[in-house]
């Protein structure tokens, strides 16, 4: 059956049309991933590590269509789009620069004559379950690795964008071996029952708490190692900047990016109440200069929410944050546009309580609430009560708090006087309802989830 796939700026134009991959076929599709993967194991793992470069390379030459594709189909601008596929090729290559390091270590052994050591293999069969948000770049870290390490890799994308992980298969057939990369198409049956399949040995899951804990259960079932990188609530301790106006540009890029549609954005400004008013007044003044449009607009600096469900989601949150006492200080409205887009202004709330839903759950949308606090103790304790705990900042030049803050914030992600961009060669990571598994997303703790550790007993003769 075809999937249509529609511009979130303009509903009624078909951007895409793909067709959906029949589940009759998924037992295929994975018996060709495990004899694929097979002869790729079996090749040197530096000389996969070259081969998966010469991947990339040909990938960032189709860097135009991806973005592209992007823009049409999630609908954030194209600047962000290109800075998407940029991103990806980065962190891309700083795994590529592992495929040459060591997978073991070497033991001391208590028996005279024995050398004990351990290796690491490749797990098999990966499966990667991919959100629509960043149709790319989060496809790329679960493939990169999932390659280098040995693996072969099945990547479903959300029905929303599949078409930069088409690309992506589309590339992967015509420099790599056959069937090491695939694609499947569908909606959440498919990623269903790919889950359960015995043949998959990991599954890559980033997404939502609910679907992440039925890919778990279901990845039980066979006993397949799993990695979720799920929600986020995060905080921004808004504590004393010699500099206010920087660190609020930096709290608002990292607000407002890809629209707020990010696992990883601010979306709760906890300010000392001695900078509440000028914080408030600067954030909204940065806001209401933000005009939605389309991403495929000259200029374009916040696009569109990804659908309609989305659209109504974030106008329900925003409206029950008024009922609850929050005040709109900007935003906080669907802007009229002649082709129905799914825009919505991005919206500052001030007056928001700890206890209030929009403070509490993940928006995911282009809203930021603003929390006054009295002391340092009242505002580590709002940034961790919740459920998430995923990316944290604090903007301070207090060493005292600073170093608290470090040590203290619940969250697998911590940044000071910087906002929330991860880099390319470190881990990705999430504590609490934000994650679970180790070395699903980026750094050396990939290899603990791309491989398996077998430990090594060696003798001369008996």
């Amino acid at each position: 059956m075809p999937i249509e796939i529609r511009n979130p700026a303009a509903p009624s134009e078909i951007v895409a049309t793909f067709d959906e991959t029949p589940m009759d076929a998924l037992d295929d599709c994975v018996a060709s991933a495990r004899q694929a993967q097979a002869d790729w194991a079996a090749k040197p793992q530096p000389e996969r590590g070259a081969l998966v470069a010469k991947y990339i390379d040909e990938l960032e030459s189709r860097g135009e269509d991806i973005a592209l594709s992007i823009t049409k189909e999630m609908g954030k601008p194209l600047a962000e789009a290109r800075g998407e596929v940029g991103k990806a090729v980065g962190e891309a290559r700083a795994c590529i620069g592992r495929a040459s390091a060591p997978i073991g270590e070497v033991f001391p052994s208590q028996i005279p004559g024995t050398v004990a050591y351990s290796t690491r293999r490749p797990r098999g069969v990966i499966l990667g379950i991919n959100p629509w948000n960043f149709p790319f770049s989060t496809p790329m870290r679960k493939a990169i690795p999932a390659l280098v390490y040995g693996n072969a890799i099945i990547l479903k994308p959300a029905s929303l964008t599949p078409g930069a992980i088409a690309l992506m298969a589309e590339v992967a057939a015509e420099v790599l071996p056959k069937d090491l990369v695939q694609s499947v198409i569908g909606g959440g049956a498919l990623g269903q029952t790919l889950s359960e399949h015995d043949g998959i040995d990991a599954i890559s899951f980033t997404g939502s708490v609910e679907v992440g804990k039925r890919v778990a259960m279901a990845a039980a079932g066979h006993l397949a190692e799993v990695s979720l990188e799920l929600g986020g609530k995060n905080p921004a301790i808004l504590n004393d900047a010699s500099n206010l106006d920087a660190a609020l540009d930096q709290i608002m890029a990292a607000a407002f990016a890809v629209c707020g549609q990010r696992c990883t954005a601010v979306s709760r400004v906890i300010v000392h109440r001695d900078l509440e008013a000028e914080a408030v007044s600067g954030l909204a003044a940065r806001a209401e200069a933000m005009q939605p449009m389309d991403g495929a607009a000259d200029g374009a600096k916040i696009g569109p929410l990804s659908s309609a469900q989305q659209l109504e989601d974030v106008d329900g949150f925003v409206t029950r944050a008024r009922g609850e006492g929050a005040i709109v200080a900007a935003g906080g409205d669907k802007p009229e546009t002649e082709t129905g887009g799914y825009f919505y202004a991005p919206t500052i709330l001030s007056n928001v309580t700890r206890h209030m839903e929009v403070a509490r759950d993940e928006v995911f949308g282009p809203v930021l609430s603003v929390i006054a606090y009295d002391t340092v103790d009242e505002a580590m304790s709002i940034a961790n009560d919740v459920a998430f705990g995923l990316s944290s900042c604090l903007y301070s030049e207090r060493t005292d708090v600073v170093e608290r803050f470090v040590a203290e914030s619940e969250s697998g992600m911590i940044h000071v006087n910087a906002g929330s961009f991860p880099e390319n060669h470190v881990p990705f990571v999430g504590i609490k309802d934000s994650a679970m598994g180790v070395g699903g997303s980026n750094g050396p703790s990939t290899i603990q989830f791309y491989t398996t550790e077998h430990t090594v007993y060696r003798r001369a003769a008996v």
